[in-house]
Parts: C-alpha cells; structure tokens; sequence
C-alpha cells in the first residue's frame, strides 16, 4: 500500500526524519492560507501515488500567498500525467504546501526488500534529485549498498563507514547515522517494503531535511497496524480492488481478455507472463491469500465474470498446506451460480486435493478444460479467448 508524501513525512518524524515545514490543502484557497502563515516562499506539491511529479508540472514555486493560491488552483482537480503515471494520469485531489527550503546539497536515501535474497538493503548516492535513476544508468552516479540482512539489523561501524561514503562529515556524519538509524527501525516496525527520501538536502544552516519522502506498506501486514490500513487513499484505489483487498484477495485490473486466478504471487506473475508469451492479454492479476475462504474466493471469481472484457477464465492453482484445491473450486462454483454467466473455464490444478477439486467442479456442473501443465492452460485460454473475439 502506497501512502502519500505528507503521510510518510508525518510518520517517518516518529524516527527522526526532518521535513520543511507545511501542511496539506483540499482548496486552493486553503493553499494560500497555509502560505500566508508559513511566510515567505513556499513550495505547492501534488500529491499522487507516482514520481516524476516535478518534470509533469505537479510541483510548482510560489513567492507569495497569493501565488500560491493560484498554483493549488492550477493542480487541484487536474489529471497529472508524468512517467510512472500511464497516460490517463492521476487526479490531484490535495496538495502539500511547504516552506521552500534552499539547499547547499541533495542526496539519495532509500531501504527496500531486495527481491533476490529477502534482505533489507539501503542504498544511497551522494547526489540525489529527479534524474537519479538517468544518472546511474549512464554511469554518472555510484550507488551505495549495505545489505542489512532480514531483521534490518546494522553495526554501528557499517553505517557509520556508508554514511562517511556519502560525503558527510563532522555533525551532518553524526545526523547521517541517527536517520539510517531511525529509518532501518520504521522500515521493520512500520513493515514498509520501501522508505525513500529523495531528495534528501543538506541545508544552508547545515541540517539534513526531507525534501521529499516516499513509503510503501505491506499490504499483508496491515492487519498488524489498523492505524495505518486507515492511511489509505480510497480515491486512489479502484473500487474492485478495495473489494477484493477486504475478501483476502490481491487483485489488479489490467486491459485484457482472459481473467487469471492463481495462489501465489509468484505463481500468478508466472502465469501472467506465460499469457503473454502465448500472445494473451491478461484482463487482471488475481493472488488469493491463504486466508481466503470459499466465500472469498467466490468475490474475486465475481469480478472476473462481471467483467464484460473478460472472454476466458484461467485458473492455475498449486494447493499447500493453508488451502486446498477443493477450496477454491467451491468457490467457483458459487461464484457461478450467483452470476449466472458462462466462459469457458481452463483449469491447472495441482497439489493438496487436486483431485477432489476436480471432482467438485465436476459436482458444481462446472464444464472445465483441464489441463496438465501450466503453458498448456496458458495456450489453451490464449486459443479459447480469441476464438471468443
């Protein structure tokens, strides 16, 4: 779950993270307010789920209240469309307002799972800004690394030695290391699976600030931290995917035809990528959680056979210990009955009760096309869902 940059900023001060100072605006009028008792220059942000707001216009300067006033109305109720957004772009629906702050030097700061080894790493630059990642494509810029292993645990002696290597001396050294400090214990405490402040500016009266700060939450953990569940932007969420999040289901909506169900993360980004090698359009990423009941499981089918772009269903579960295949062939099976709609309906089943969920398909009157491996379910739906064209 992404969580907007006041937000992070708001939280991440629990640990020690400095930020300008500033406060978020619904109206432009509420803009200017908080500029005119800010004082001075003040900087009017965008606030949406994507970067690159700063080269789309989603950040804009303003020397007085009135300016200000003037830049929320430019941003508010506008579809800012920048690099991570997709063309439609994501509407502005508040602003953050925040004392322009002049900095002698910018840096980069982020943790983040590495996906390869599980671990939490954190990694910096000396430089930072909105061309990082140009930067060190082209070789331009070093990228720090320490491995900080699965817990978050770090020496004192390795951060202080990644800090120094950032080109932080003297007090910036020692407020270097308490904020990798304060920033490894929210990453583990909050369960983020990214904390990244970029930039992260050295100013004139030699402080470090946030200039700007990005997190996201894991969505599995949630149930850990309600206080945080509530920190999510409805508006920003498509209201099947917030359905499919309260029925132990992740789910995307993609722009395809062949709606695609899987238990597992990596099998369901498996089978994506299967479909299309096969020349398929997926019409949605669907991961059933292993808390997932048959009435659950039965929602998430539901979105898929209530959308009218989806032409085939292709189901490629591997049953574990927490959820058996019969679990979920109930689970279509009612979702079945309560729409009433047919498609053809590709099944890979493998693992706990692979067999008895084939025998309650078969039970639920459900005319499947099973298939033994995962590239064949693959083809066969690619074939059935274009034919169905």
């Amino acid at each position: 779950m992404r969580i907007h940059e006041f937000q992070a900023k708001h939280l991440l001060a629990r640990y020690g993270l400095t930020a300008p100072e500033g406060s978020v605006a619904i109206t432009a009028r509420e803009a200017g307010e908080i500029a005119q008792r800010l004082g001075g220059p003040v900087v009017v942000k965008a606030q949406i789920h994507a970067g690159g707001r700063a080269r789309a216009g989603g950040i804009l300067r303003a020397e007085t209240p009135a300016a200000a006033e003037a830049a929320a109305a430019e941003l508010l109720s506008k579809a800012l469309v920048t690099a991570q957004t997709g063309p439609a772009g994501q509407i502005v629906r508040r602003v953050l307002v925040e004392r322009a702050l002049p900095a002698r030097r910018e840096l980069h700061l982020a943790l983040l799972v590495d996906s390869t080894s599980g671990e939490v790493m954190l990694i910096g630059s000396e430089r930072g800004g909105a061309d990082i990642e140009e930067q060190a494509a082209r070789g331009e810029l070093r990228i720090r690394e320490l491995r900080l292993g699965a817990g978050g645990e770090a020496r004192a002696q390795e951060v202080a030695d990644f800090v120094a290597a950032l080109g932080l001396e003297g007090a910036l050294h020692k407020q270097g290391c308490a904020l990798v400090d304060g920033l490894r214990r929210a990453f583990v405490e909050l369960d983020a699976s990214l904390i990244e402040i970029n930039p992260l500016a050295i100013t004139e009266d030699g402080r470090l600030a946030a200039l700007d700060a990005k997190m996201t939450l894991d969505d599995n953990a949630l149930f850990r931290h309600p206080e945080l569940a509530a920190l999510r932007d409805e508006d920003d969420t498509s209201a099947a995917e917030l359905q499919a999040q309260r029925h132990q289901l992740n789910y995307v909506q993609l722009d395809g035809d062949i709606g695609m169900v899987a238990n597992g993360a990596g099998l369901g980004l498996a089978t994506l990528d299967m479909v299309v090698a096969a020349n398929g359009r997926p019409a949605n990423f669907m991961d059933i959680r292993t808390t997932a009941k048959s009435l659950d499981i039965a929602h998430g089918f539901g979105l898929l056979l209530d959308n009218p772009a989806t032409r085939a269903i292709l189901i490629n579960v591997h049953g574990g210990g927490m959820q058996a295949c019969d679990t979920i062939a109930e689970g279509l099976g009612i979702a079945l009955r309560r729409t009433g709609r047919s498609l053809p309906l590709v099944v890979r089943l493998a693992g706990n009760n692979a067999d008895f969920g084939r025998s309650r398909l078969q039970n639920f009157g459900c005319a499947v096309i099973d298939c033994p491996d995962m590239w064949t379910a693959a083809t066969k739906a690619v074939a059935l869902a274009q034919r169905g064209a």
